[in-house]
C-alpha cells in the first residue's frame, strides 16, 4: 500500500492528500494524534509537488509516537513534564524516513512516557479505539495504531517496551512489529526502559512494514546498544511462503485468562498457515510464569534511573517561582509525572534500593536469561512460535485503569519477547463481536525475514487485513 502510495504521488498531489488527511484528524473523535505539523508537512508537500524527490517513501506523510524525537516538533510523551520540548534533534529513525522521502504530519498519543497498556494514562486524555469509541486501542502506543486504523495517517511508529506496538496493533486490526533487540537505533528514543524497548512501525499490511523495516532497521554509532548487522532486505523474501516452515505452539500460551473467542480465532490461523504447508508441533516455554514478575521489576527499575533527569530545570514543566532545589525538584515532579508513572518510579526505586536489589532486580535478571533460554531451546525444533498476541480483545475505557494488576495481567503473551530479545509480529487474525483480535508471530534473533513471510502468507491467505472501522 505505502509502494503504491508513493507511486500515486507522484503523479497526483501530495499536498492534496496531506489536506484530506490532516481534515479528518482534526474532526476525529479518536484523540490519536497530540500535535500535527501542518504548516512544515504542507510545505514539504507543495515542494513534492512542484519537483518530485526519490525514495522508498518519496512524498509519504508518516506519523511518530510522541517519545520519538523530532526536530522542531514537540515530543513530550505525553506527560506534563515535559510539555512544551521541542528537540533540536531527529531521532536516527526520524533521520531514515527523511532520508527516502517521508514527511512527517505529527506526533500520536500515548500513555504517559509509554507506561501502560491502554493509551489512558495520557495528559491529554484517553485515546480512542476505532472500531469502538468506547474502548481502549490498547498501548502504549495507542495512539499510532487508532490513526493507522482510523484511516487518519498510511504509517505510524510506535515503540515497544513490554508490548507497546503489538497490543495496539492487535486491538485496533492493523499489523505490529517489535523488530529484534539493537535491530532498530534508539537513539532520540526518550528511554523508558533501555534494556527491552525497540521502536517499530504500525501499518495497514505486512508489506507496509516490511518497507519501514528496510528504512529504519540498521547501525548507528550514537546507540551503543544496535547491533552491527550487515543491510537486509526486508521485502525480498515476502512471497516465498510458509511450506515446510515449523511453527511451535506453547502449551502456556492458551487455556486459563485466555478469551475463547481469541482462542478460536488464534487455532484457525494456526490452520490456515497449516492449509498454506506449514506444519506444527508443540512446545514449552516454561519460564513464561516467571515473566510479568520479571519483567515489571525490570522495566520499573530502569524506569526509576531513567526518569530522575527530568526536573523541569533545565526543560520542561516549571511550577511557580524558584524555591531551594529540593523543593523545586520534589514540587514540579509532583504535578508533572501521572500516578501510573509515579507508581513505577516508586517500585522501581525500591527493588534497586540497599538490601532489595539482590532480592528483586538481580533476581529478575536471572529470570530474564532463563526465558530466554526457553526461546532457544524451542527455536532448535522450529522456525517460528505463534500464539495469541493479547489474551482478551479491547476491553472498555475505564474499566482496568484503576486496577493495575489488571492491566498488568493484559501483557503476559507479549512481555517475554521483550525479555528474550526476539522479534515479533502481530497480525489480524479474527474478531471477537466487532473487535479485532491478533494473532502473534515470534522468531529467532535477527530473522525479522521468516516472521514477516510467515506473516504475509497468512496475511495474503486471509481477508481479516481488508476489513475497515466505520470510523464517524
Amino acid at each position: 500500500m505505502l509502494a503504491q502510495l508513493r507511486n500515486r504521488l507522484e503523479s497526483g498531489s501530495a499536498e492534496e492528500y496531506l489536506s484530506i488527511l490532516f481534515e479528518k484528524a482534526e474532526r476525529s473523535r479518536l484523540n490519536g494524534f497530540t500535535t500535527l505539523a501542518k504548516e512544515s508537512a504542507l510545505e514539504s508537500a507543495r515542494e513534492f509537488d512542484r519537483k518530485p524527490w526519490g525514495g522508498l517513501m518519496a512524498g509519504v506523510p508518516i506519523a511518530i509516537k510522541e517519545c520519538i524525537s523530532t526536530s522542531g516538533i514537540e515530543t513530550n510523551c505525553s506527560s506534563r513534564i515535559l510539555q512544551g520540548y521541542v528537540p533540536p534533534f531527529d531521532a536516527h529513525v526520524i533521520e531514515r524516513l527523511k532520508a527516502e522521502g517521508a514527511i512527517v504530519m505529527g506526533k500520536t498519543n500515548m500513555d504517559e512516557f509509554a507506561m501502560g497498556s491502554s493509551t489512558e494514562t495520557s495528559c491529554f486524555g484517553p485515546t480512542h479505539n476505532p472500531w469502538d469509541l468506547d474502548c481502549v486501542p490498547g498501548g502504549s502506543s495507542g495512539g499510532s495504531a487508532a490513526v493507522v486504523a482510523g484511516g487518519e495517517a498510511p504509517a505510524a511508529l510506535g515503540s515497544d517496551t513490554g508490548g507497546s506496538v503489538r497490543c495496539p496493533a492487535s486491538f485496533c486490526g492493523i499489523v505490529g512489529l517489535k523488530p529484534t533487540y539493537g535491530l532498530v537505533s534508539r537513539f532520540g528514543l526518550i528511554a523508558y526502559a533501555n534494556s527491552l524497548e525497540q521502536i517499530g512501525p504500525l501499518t495497514q499490511s505486512v508489506e507496509d512494514t516490511a518497507l519501514l523495516m528496510e528504512i529504519i532497521a540498521g547501525h548507528d554509532w550514537r546507540d551503543s546498544t544496535s547491533a552491527e548487522m550487515d543491510r537486509w532486505s526486508y521485502l525480498a523474501d515476502l512471497d516465498k511462503g510458509v511450506s515446510g516452515l515449523k511453527i511451535g505452539i506453547p502449551k502456556e500460551y492458551f487455556g486459563e485468562g485466555v478469551n475463547k473467542d481469541v482462542e478460536r480465532a488464534v487455532w484457525e490461523a494456526i490452520s490456515t498457515l497449516e492449509g498454506l504447508g506449514a506444519s506444527w508441533q508443540e512446545v514449552s516455554l516454561p519460564h513464561t510464569r516467571y515473566a510479568l514478575a520479571a519483567y515489571y521489576v525490570i522495566a520499573m527499575s530502569e524506569a526509576s534511573s531513567n526518569l530522575a533527569r527530568f526536573d523541569g530545570l533545565r526543560y520542561g514543566l516549571r511550577v511557580g517561582e524558584d524555591k531551594d532545589w529540593h523543593t523545586t525538584f520534589s514540587e514540579i515532579r509532583a504535578q508533572g509525572f501521572g500516578p501510573e508513572v509515579k507508581r513505577r518510579i516508586l517500585l522501581g526505586t525500591y527493588a534497586l534500593s540497599a538490601g532489595y536489589y539482590g532480592r528483586y532486580y538481580l533476581k529478575a535478571l536471572k529470570v530474564r536469561t532463563l526465558i530466554k533460554e526457553d526461546f532457544l531451546h524451542a527455536f532448535k525444533d522450529v522456525d517460528i512460535v505463534a500464539g495469541p498476541t493479547m489474551p482478551i480483545p479491547a476491553f472498555r475505557i475505564g474499566e482496568r485503569i484503576n486496577d493495575p494488576l489488571s492491566l498488568y495481567l493484559a501483557d503476559v503473551f507479549t512481555v517475554p519477547i521483550n525479555l528474550a530479545g526476539v522479534p515479533a509480529i502481530s497480525v489480524p487474525c479474527g474478531f471477537a463481536g466487532r473487535l479485532p483480535i491478533g494473532l502473534q508471530l515470534i522468531g529467532r534473533h535477527f530473522d525479522e525475514a521468516t516472521v514477516l513471510r510467515a506473516a504475509h502468507a497468512f496475511e495474503t491467505a486471509t481477508s481479516f487485513h481488508d476489513a475497515r472501522p466505520e470510523v464517524v
